[in-house]
């Protein structure tokens, strides 16, 4: 492994005072940066690289240019503390961030001026990339790996290559993931979840930068060292060194009590060829199970329907895509009926909706008055943030609102909320708030 050491919530903690304790906050950076450089100089290895400061972000400052030139001291002391020690950190690389981390391309000239003047070969710049905030939060109906998604990414990490990389300077991202792994891993859709991080990957490699995924106890079990979701570390690990094949979607639901249709899916391919679909040992038949035309899959309506023959709610199979090249694509074949919510007595403090999910999955919710105006934080969109405004919980069979939706509604008011099923279903439900008591209903 690399290692890597900053001042973490230093930055938040202290540092962020230097607009109006400058010499405080830089008599104690120092002696910070003048400790640690002598502990590591002699018996380290090259593979300890040095931080400034993670995510530098500065309060009560006379705005952006201020803050520039704080991070611009910041960042050469840094360099004057650790290159003067001597022994390894005279060439050991050091890492510069970028205002608030941020991929802006102000804030990435900024810092390519600090590293200009510096003219040292083993510096390397970082920035911080959690993607496009209303999807890595699931708001304002960003449910997708969409284009505009996918675009913020590549504009991101295009400005990061052509302002350093391609002059020979390296770039580290130094945090990545989804800001929604903060509320629950669940947050995002685990089919849109895998998309992203792919073309992360992938996007990554070509643009020739450095990863480093954020896991404060999400992802890694700390105790067995084992990953809690597999196929995201598989999806991650592959992107490292190839792309991999995914699809429009990992779902096919199938209704209870229907015949089914056949299913259509759209490949991205990426440069591979699929060549087997499988159901856990049994490999379906081509031209009989399912078809392939171009990018499109289709599962044959006889087979979805012999896969759903229990009619229990839920994933009933789950299909493996495999391909030439990359890790494999699972789709849930998923039988449903259509969710029913009861009626629910509660405060502005939680409310909790007693939910038949019968075997669907809650996509987004939305809120708004009588008056069809936007209800509840972030009123900007009738889509609330999942797991902040609104959350599922599947096995005890409740969606729960709390006291942070509750806290932005009007004291005495009507709101309607449509709920968003990944089967396509949506459900309307009335809440009425008088006072701090709050009564949900179905519509």
């Amino acid at each position: 492994l690399y290692v890597l050491i900053n001042l973490h919530h230093d930055s938040w903690q202290w540092i962020w005072e230097m607009p109006t304790q400058h010499d405080q906050v830089l008599a104690r950076y120092t002696a910070t940066w003048t400790q640690i450089a002598e502990r590591f100089r002699d018996d380290a290895p090259r593979k300890l690289l040095f931080e400034s400061v993670n995510e530098p972000q500065f309060t009560n400052s006379t705005g952006v240019p201020q803050e520039e030139e704080l991070l611009d001291e910041l960042n050469t002391t840094f360099h004057s503390i650790v290159r003067d020690s001597g022994g390894a950190n005279a060439k050991r690389v050091l890492v510069l961030p970028t205002l608030h981390t941020n991929g802006d391309q102000a804030h990435l000239d900024e810092l390519d001026d600090t590293i200009a003047a510096l003219d040292d070969p083993n510096i390397a710049a970082t920035i911080h990339f959690y993607g496009f905030w209303p999807f890595s939060v699931n708001i304002a109906g960003y449910t997708r790996f969409n284009e505009e998604v996918q675009a913020d990414l590549t504009g991101t990490f295009d400005r990061a290559y052509n302002t350093f990389v391609s002059q020979g300077i390296p770039v580290i991202v130094g945090e990545y993931g989804l800001l929604g792994f903060d509320s629950s891993t669940g947050t995002i859709e685990q089919g849109e979840k895998l998309k992203f991080f792919e073309f992360f990957g992938s996007y990554a490699r070509y643009r020739q930068l450095t990863t480093m995924w954020w896991d404060n106890g999400q992802h890694l079990d700390r105790t067995t060292f084992e990953w809690r979701d597999p196929s995201l570390f598989r999806q991650i690990q592959s992107s490292w060194t190839t792309d991999s094949a995914t699809a429009s979607s990992d779902q096919i639901f199938v209704r209870t009590g229907q015949e089914p249709t056949d299913a259509t899916l759209t490949l991205n391919l990426n440069g591979n060829s699929l060549t087997s679909v499988a159901n856990g040992s049994e490999e379906l038949v081509r031209g009989q199970d399912y078809t392939i035309s171009g990018d499109q899959l289709t599962i044959a309506a006889a087979t979805l329907a012999r896969l759903t023959a229990s009619q229990e709610y839920g994933v009933n199979a789950t299909l493996t895509l495999r391909f030439d090249g990359g890790v494999p694509w699972d789709v849930n074949v998923i039988t449903y009926a259509t969710p029913v919510l009861e009626n629910a007595d509660g405060t502005t403090s939680s409310l909790t909706i007693p939910t038949a999910f019968n075997g669907d999955r809650l996509a987004t919710m939305e809120a708004v008055y009588a008056d069809g105006t936007n209800a509840g934080p972030h009123d900007w969109t009738s889509y609330k943030e999942f797991g902040r405004a609104f959350s599922p919980d599947y096995a005890a069979g409740h969606i729960t609102l709390p006291q942070a939706f509750f806290a932005e509604t009007r004291v005495n008011s009507t709101i309607n909320l449509t709920f968003h099923f990944w089967s396509g279903e949506t459900i309307t439900y009335t809440l009425t708030r008088s006072g701090t008591t709050v009564t949900g209903t179905t519509t």
